[in-house]
């Protein structure tokens, strides 16, 4: 008797234990074209406490620049970067008409939502773009994906927010969906939320560097303010632990201000802000990118993503260790040659190939182990006199990320 008595209190107070552990949970917010010298010189208190408490760098958008990643420094070019942790090479969205998004190269939230179909997600946003097309909401193309709080559309809806000359319905509805996120956090504590806050873009678009550009970025932290006093207050009353991500989704040119799409480095500087403390030396020493925010969501809520998909995505997580980064690669008559940054020095790296982009379309590649060399020797050289082709596709596999380096005829020495 008094052993069945003892193993139920051992399952009692094992179950009181887990009905105790802290969920994960995590917003990433995208603050419309602010490039990184404007944001640092700003009175923005909420960011800056923001940064304070877990880390500031800046990033950069637009691919790898001169390659076949350039990407441009567009608004809907850079949310999908952010969602697929990819360039515009793979997910396809060129300009902000998003005419045909790749949907082979998954976004967070499907990726969250297919592990953790309990899990609740929501979107707060201008545009129904960023749900009914990027995210692809209820596509079969994306497993009918759908969401769980929502709150967009508002710019259709001329009656309430009418279209002014100075874009002032666009800061209307900033200040509606940011109340909308602020409040669904405090109420319902969703596990992944995206928050879209366009008016700071609008006011570059108009005036350039100005004033008005401040008054909208101080707008816009008192937006983002409400939306971490409603973090706290789940942190404080729920066994929960948030993460928040805050940046920009691109530059602006140099010499007004009102411009981007290029690829001058005013245009490619960004930033990103997170609450998140340990942050990796990548993340500190390095310059990140768009593409490993989506990897470093996945990180922190425990999103597990299989191999032939983690091969494809551009980023790497923030969160946790890196062994190497900045990958390149060069077609020297009937050899390869591969460089790469070693962040770390231990361990060994293997050498992928594949000579075709099936997963592009839908399919698998298959992939064939060229060598298994020292991280620390940061370039190895092959033949591939034996396998020639117009087009191949390199994975290098280290102690602790992948990394990818498309190769073309033209990417000659």
């Amino acid at each position: 008797m008094t052993r069945i008595l003892f193993t139920l209190i051992i399952i009692w107070v094992s179950c009181m234990v887990k009905a105790q552990e802290r969920q994960k949970k995590l917003i990433f917010i995208i603050a419309d074209g602010i490039p990184a010298d404007v944001i640092e010189k700003a009175p923005v208190p909420t960011l800056k406490s923001i940064a304070a408490s877990g880390a500031y760098t800046r990033a950069h958008v637009g691919g790898e620049k001169g390659t076949y990643s350039e990407t441009p420094t567009i608004s809907a070019v850079g949310y999908n970067s952010l969602l697929t942790g990819t360039w515009v090479n793979k997910h396809n969205v060129w300009d902000n008409d998003i005419k045909d998004p790749n949907y082979n190269y998954w976004t967070i939230f499907r990726f969250f939502k297919q592990q953790f179909p309990q899990k609740k997600i929501g979107i707060f946003s201008t545009w129904t773009d960023n749900r009914t097309k990027l995210a692809g909401e209820s596509m079969t193309q994306t497993g009918n994906l759908k969401f769980d709080y929502v709150a967009d559309g508002f710019e259709l809806d001329t009656f309430r927010y009418p279209h002014d000359r100075d874009s002032r319905y666009i800061h209307l509805i900033d200040e509606k969906v940011s109340d909308e996120a602020a409040a669904t956090i405090r109420n319902h504590g969703p596990d992944l939320s995206w928050l879209y806050l366009e008016y700071t873009d609008d006011m570059g678009h108009r005036y350039g560097d100005s004033p008005q550009q401040l008054q909208a970025i101080d707008w816009l932290d008192g937006q983002v303010s409400r939306v971490w006093d409603a973090i706290q207050y789940r942190t404080k009353n729920y066994p929960e632990d948030w993460v928040i991500i805050i940046t920009t989704d691109h530059g602006r040119d140099s010499k007004s201000g009102r411009n981007h799409g290029g690829q001058s480095d005013r245009e490619r500087t960004t930033w990103i802000i997170t609450n998140y403390k340990k942050v990796n030396p990548y993340f500190t020493k390095e310059l990140p990118g768009i593409v490993d925010i989506m990897p470093s969501i996945a990180s922190w809520l425990g999103v597990e993503i299989p191999r032939e998909q983690r091969v494809e995505i551009d980023g790497v997580s923030f969160l946790d260790p890196v062994s190497i980064d900045r990958v390149q690669g060069f077609l020297a008559s009937d050899s390869i040659q591969i460089k790469w940054n070693a962040l770390e020095k231990n361990g060994s790296l293997k050498i992928w190939l594949a000579r075709t982009n099936e997963f592009y379309q839908g399919g698998r590649d298959q992939y064939q182990l060229i060598s298994e060399i020292p991280v620390s020797k940061q370039e190895y050289k092959f033949s591939v006199k034996n396998i020639p082709s117009p087009f191949y596709k390199i994975v290098l596999e280290a102690p602790h990320n992948f990394s990818n380096v498309w190769i073309k005829a033209d990417n000659k020495k």
